[in-house]
């Protein structure tokens, strides 16, 4: 561990410098000894799976002793079934079509020259995490299938898993004959750490992705001299409409709140259209509270149901990562799109309704990055989307947006062929 402020600098300046060069190593590599490589670094995965939960098992104890929050617990928490799908997650990822290389688009203009937008990698991508050890894997194996390599700071709570996991990945990439330097992971929980990626590395580092808390993404997003990819806050909305399905908005609400309280894609607040409220809002509200979800109304849905506790304008603003839900009674759909538009942070809304029309308005008016009918917010994912995994969901409107993947990972390059062609 580094102890002080020049040597850690020095450090992050070597692991800039390695990256880049490994970088330019993976670019030459195909498709083939990409997925290969995945491949490796699943298999190692599994055979160092006992290493694994025991510097998991470190970070738990270490984070009880903090007194970390359920949710931040829960994030942290890695088992024999959650190492099984973080290996899956690879696996999948090694499957999936190889972007670097792929033509985008191919014309031919009056002058004769054939033009081809072509995917390239971004080059060495910044991800700062916390908590979820699962992002080691998940980033990793992301930036490879798409070309980078990658620079990891895992977050001092799960900073014993991610050096586990990053140690069984890089062997994996030895082993399949790819640059272990494509994956570095921060080995130091200092903060300045953060501090020197954010700088670039003197132009080694070409993005940065932050994962975690709103104080961390904040930080990133304000200090930042290289491009960032994230989002700030997931406070996620369901409208339930007059035409909604009884059954599908009691199914959809509890598996949207309390699937897992502390990930992004959980449901924040619940609006529901007065018509349907008084028969419907309780029957909703029940399994939610046996389940343990505390109840915040706004003044009409405490007129339904008095027991609520009565929902302040900070609770509209809040992203709750806990069993917390605020309901508010609205008069239609307009008034579900206004209230989204004001407390919203782009990240995933939904509607229920057996209504196609008022559905799709709902998709093609709400500001989100995700958009979905009839279906839980808890499917803000990348794995649900057929990405194998995401390093997290964008909510910017530059580059990528929503899940970001393998294909969000890469920018493009023109390649122009001639036959001689001068300009006149």
């Amino acid at each position: 561990m580094q102890t002080s402020e020049t040597s850690l600098a020095d450090l992050m300046l070597d692991m800039g410098k390695r990256a880049r060069a490994a970088s330019l190593r993976l670019s030459h590599q195909t498709a083939k000894d990409r997925s290969r490589g995945l491949l490796a670094m699943a298999d190692a995965l599994e055979t160092s799976q006992g290493e694994i939960l025991k510097s998991n098992a470190l970070d738990m104890q270490q984070a009880k002793q903090k007194q970390l929050s359920d949710a931040m617990l829960d994030r942290l928490l890695l088992t024999p079934e959650r190492m099984r799908a973080m290996s899956d997650a690879v696996r999948m990822i090694a499957g999936l079509p190889d972007p670097v290389g792929q033509t985008i688009a191919n014309w031919t203009v009056p002058s004769g020259l054939d033009i081809s937008r072509v995917r390239t990698p971004l080059g060495v991508i910044g991800i700062i995490y916390e908590s979820r050890p699962n992002v080691t894997a998940d980033a990793s194996a992301l930036c490879l299938r798409s070309g980078n390599a990658a620079i990891l700071r895992a977050g001092s709570e799960s900073l014993n898993s991610a050096l586990a996991i990053a140690t069984a990945l890089r062997s994996g990439l030895e082993g399949a004959g790819l640059p272990a330097d494509a994956l570095q992971l921060v080995g130091t929980p200092e903060r300045e750490a953060v501090g020197h990626m954010l700088t670039g590395l003197d132009g080694n580092l070409d993005v940065v992705v932050p994962r975690g808390g709103k104080g961390l993404v904040e930080r990133v997003q304000n200090d930042a001299r290289v491009p960032v990819i994230g989002h700030l806050e997931g406070l996620c909305h369901i409208y339930i409409d007059t035409d909604a399905d009884p059954q599908k908005a009691v199914d959809i609400a509890f598996n949207a709140k309390m699937r897992r309280t502390g990930v992004c894609g959980a449901m924040e607040t619940l609006l529901i259209n007065e018509a349907i409220a008084p028969r419907v809002l309780p029957v909703i509200a029940a399994p939610l509270r046996e389940a343990g979800c505390e109840l915040r109304g706004d003044a009409q849905a405490k007129e339904l149901m008095a027991d609520l506790i009565s929902a302040t304008e900070e609770d509209w603003r809040t992203e709750y990562l806990a069993p917390i839900l605020s309901i508010k009674v609205v008069k239609n759909l307009d008034g579900a799109l206004a209230h989204i538009a004001r407390y919203g942070t782009g990240h995933t809304e939904a509607i229920v309704t057996e209504n196609t029309s008022t559905a799709e308005r709902f998709l093609n008016e709400v500001d989100a990055a995700i958009a979905l009918h009839n279906a839980s917010t808890q499917f803000a994912d990348g794995g649900e989307f057929g990405m194998g995994a995401e390093i997290g969901i964008a909510t910017g409107r530059i580059h990528a947006r929503g899940p970001v993947g393998a294909e969000q990972l890469t920018t493009f390059k023109y390649v122009v062929r001639g036959t001689g062609q001068t300009r006149p």
